[in-house]
Formats: C-alpha cells, sequence, structure tokens
C-alpha cells in the first residue's frame, strides 16, 4: 500500500470515529435512519401553501427572576413585537402570529393580561406549557384543569369545543420531557400522560423536535396520532400518520416541527448541524434554514401541497431578544415573504398553533384550495382575538 493510500485510509478512518463519537453526543442515533428513510412526496405543480408557526416557551420567570426584571421583559415582547409584526403580512393580509404557551409554574396575572391583550390585538394566542417532576395524576389533572380555567375566565385564552363546551388546549411539555420520555425519568413522572391530555382537553401537542436530547422521538418531521401505552414511557415515539380520509385514532395528536441534517453550516468542516427549529442567538434564523424548514415537508398524507412549519424558541431570555424581536428575525420574514409568498408557486399563512390544528384537521376532512378559509375549521378562535 502507497504512503499517500495508507494516510487516506488513516484520515478516513479517523473521520469515521469523530462522526461517530458526533452522532451519539447529539443523540442522533434516535432518528438518524427516519430521517435518511424518508422521502417527502412531490407537491405537484399548483399552488404550495405554506404554514408558518412560530411557537414559544415564553417563561418570564426563567433563572428565577425578580418581578422586575420578568415586567421588562414582557412590557419589551409586547411593545417591540407590535413594531415588528406590523412590518409583515402573509397572503392574506395578516402579520406573523406568535403563539404564547406560557408555563403553568410561572403564572402571574399581570404578565398574562399584558400578553392577552397583545393577542387581542391580532399578534397571537396563549397556550399552555408546564414543567413538572415526579408527579402524580391527580395533581397533573388538577393542576392543568384550574389553570385552562384561570387562563380562559381571567384571560380569556383558550378555545371551547362548539359541540361539548369544553376547554381545549395545545400544550408543549417543559424540559422536553412529554409522557416520561427522558432516560432518567426526570421532569415528568406519568408514564400516561397522553391518556390525560386527552381527557383533559388537549387538542395536539407541539412539544417535538426536542433533538439533541434524548426525549426525540423515532418519528421526526410528522403529524401523526400517538396511543398511549401507559405501562411504559414516551409512547409517542411512533404512531400513525395525519391523512386525508383518515380519522383521530390513538390518544393524541402530535404536531412536530422540522428535524434535519444542516449540511451548509458544518462543524470542522464536515459533520453537518443539526437543524432542529430552534430559533435564538446562538442558531438565528437564515435563508437556508427557511429553505431547509420548508424542504422537511411537514403534511397530512395525501395533501402534500399544504406544508406545515413550526419553529420555536425561549423567548424571554435577553440573550435572545435583539434576535427574535430585531433585524434576524425581521430579514427570517422578508424571506419568507418573498420566496413564499409570490401568489402563484407559494402562498404563506402566518397562524397560530390553534389555526394550524384546524387546518390539519381541514385536510384530513379532505377539503382543498385555500387553507386561510379554514383557520377556525374545528375550534373557534378564543374570547381574546379580536378576530
Amino acid at each position: 500500500m502507497s504512503l499517500l493510500l495508507l494516510i487516506l485510509v488513516v484520515v478516513l478512518a479517523m473521520m469515521a470515529v469523530v462522526l461517530r463519537r458526533a452522532i451519539y453526543a447529539r443523540n442522533m442515533q434516535i432518528w438518524l435512519g427516519s430521517y435518511l428513510r424518508r422521502r417527502v412526496p412531490d407537491p405537484g405543480k399548483g399552488t404550495v401553501h405554506v404554514m408558518f408557526c412560530f411557537v414559544d416557551h415564553f417563561e418570564p420567570a426563567w433563572g428565577k427572576a425578580p418581578l422586575e426584571t420578568q415586567r421588562a421583559r414582557v412590557d419589551r415582547w409586547c411593545h417591540e413585537y407590535r413594531l415588528l409584526a406590523n412590518a409583515h403580512r402573509d397572503a392574506d393580509g395578516r402579520p406573523p402570529q406568535h403563539t404564547f404557551f406560557y408555563p403553568e409554574e410561572e403564572y402571574v396575572d399581570e404578565h398574562l393580561d399584558k400578553l392577552a391583550a397583545l393577542c387581542a390585538d391580532g399578534y397571537g394566542e396563549i397556550e399552555v406549557h408546564l414543567h413538572h417532576d415526579n408527579d402524580t395524576e391527580a395533581n397533573f389533572r388538577s393542576t392543568i384543569a384550574r389553570f385552562n380555567q384561570v387562563l380562559h375566565e381571567r384571560h380569556g385564552a383558550l378555545s371551547r369545543d362548539p359541540d361539548t363546551g369544553e376547554l381545549r388546549f395545545g400544550f408543549i411539555h417543559g424540559n422536553w420531557c412529554l409522557d416520561n420520555s427522558r432516560a432518567d425519568g426526570r421532569w415528568c413522572g406519568l408514564n400516561n400522560e397522553l391518556v390525560l391530555l386527552r381527557e383533559l382537553g388537549c387538542y395536539a401537542d407541539f412539544t417535538l423536535p426536542s433533538a439533541p436530547s434524548d426525549t426525540q422521538t423515532r418519528t421526526i418531521n410528522a403529524i401523526y396520532y400517538a396511543t398511549d401505552d401507559v405501562a411504559r414511557p414516551k409512547s409517542h415515539d411512533t404512531g400513525v400518520p395525519a391523512r386525508v380520509g383518515g380519522q383521530p385514532s390513538g390518544d393524541l395528536l402530535i404536531v412536530q416541527g422540522p428535524l434535519g441534517l444542516n449540511w451548509r453550516e458544518r462543524r470542522l468542516g464536515v459533520i453537518p448541524r443539526v437543524e432542529n427549529a430552534d430559533v435564538r442567538a446562538s442558531c438565528p434564523p437564515s435563508d437556508a434554514r427557511v429553505d431547509a424548514w420548508v424542504r422537511a415537508g411537514v403534511q397530512v398524507e395525501g395533501r402534500p401541497d399544504w406544508i406545515f412549519v413550526k419553529i420555536h424558541t425561549h423567548g424571554t431570555q435577553e440573550r435572545d431578544m435583539d434576535t427574535l424581536l430585531g433585524e434576524p428575525v425581521h430579514a427570517m420574514h422578508r424571506y419568507l415573504e418573498q420566496r413564499y409568498n409570490d401568489g402563484n408557486r407559494h402562498m404563506l399563512h402566518y397562524v397560530t398553533a390553534r389555526e394550524m390544528y384546524n387546518i390539519i384537521k381541514a385536510a384530513e376532512a379532505g377539503k382543498r384550495g385555500n387553507p386561510n378559509e379554514y383557520r377556525d375549521f374545528a375550534l373557534p378562535p378564543p374570547p381574546h382575538r379580536a378576530y
């Protein structure tokens, strides 16, 4: 073997070791096979509708901040988000929509009064977030039920089912640990959480993707129904895809954001970064990321011309606010409106989590055409919405 060939073999072997270590360090072995096997259906030659949903683990008390700091965080969002959103419009003339998943354990009435006023002006909606650990079924039921009532009656949040009158809510699990999915069992404690959420009125979970956490599921880039196995954790690891003409099944609808590999921004020039739909100062939005989110092709099976893009953030951390309320997100919206809203090949729709759910249900029911018509298809707007 020539010296040059020997060097090449050694380099390739070292790269393979580095790549393998990187995969396991980032828990990519959980979902990488699904990513490599998945093929996104061709949407055809007609108009592709892009539903764009920005969900926020909105935690004013992050870092155990004093009340004065919490107030400053909320006030900055309520002032600067109006300015940001007013500079942008989708195909329906609506500004960007922000869904504030507010943590029950950080409840402060004045914060939610301000967010409710922002939402009433047409900039978003409020949903449910929860951090808990070693919880019990009885406590979880009482906590969620009580918080739902407060959100609805005190702050005008959450929708009522038009048939049953039951309060319905979207959910994001704190620390990504839906259905006790962390390997060490921390930050949940309930193997039957999917059942409990369904019984309490949850219309869909919006936690995923959670990579690089070990709470990430094998199923990626999907909208699907998960069935709870109450004897084991992480029952939403797999499920039944939502499809045109299909019916709800199992216990809970899981609405995932895009997850994949970012080959344009490689570490050490070799190892691709994980694209997990997180937006913050350390991973700001870019044109290439927006394209990757759309290419992920999250959809209801049988409706490939309706693409659902759900991205997420933790909006109240000061280190990220200049990104989330400033030029990087302005640039993201400009690119969305230029690239994915030409009125021919693409139409852009800014949606809340509830509106995304409604459009998913419309797709299941076989609806076609402009999804703007189905923003309130299954669940009406909450009281704090102006329209």
